[in-house]
């Protein structure tokens, strides 16, 4: 009976851990697209031309550091 009752509060428990987790995601994500949005529109240039069209490897490696930044840091708040 009482490895019954355990395994239903584990259930519930990790439930719960699921629907923290996929809220966190989704709110990390926006915070990610707003931050992207931010960047388009602060800088004099399109970052998607000229990483996608001129293939400027020194703008992908600066994005890439901001995106590796930003996981960072949306990964320390949530903890």
């Amino acid at each position: 009976m009482a490895g019954v009752t355990a395994n239903k509060f584990k259930k519930g428990k990790n439930m719960e851990q699921l629907g923290s987790t996929l809220i966190y995601t989704l709110l990390g994500l926006a915070v990610f697209m707003i931050a992207l949005i931010v960047m388009e529109v602060l800088t004099k240039f399109s970052i998607r031309h000229k990483v996608a069209e001129e293939g400027n490897i020194a703008v992908a490696i600066v994005l890439a550091a901001i995106i590796a930044s930003l996981g960072m840091i949306i990964s320390s708040a949530i903890q």
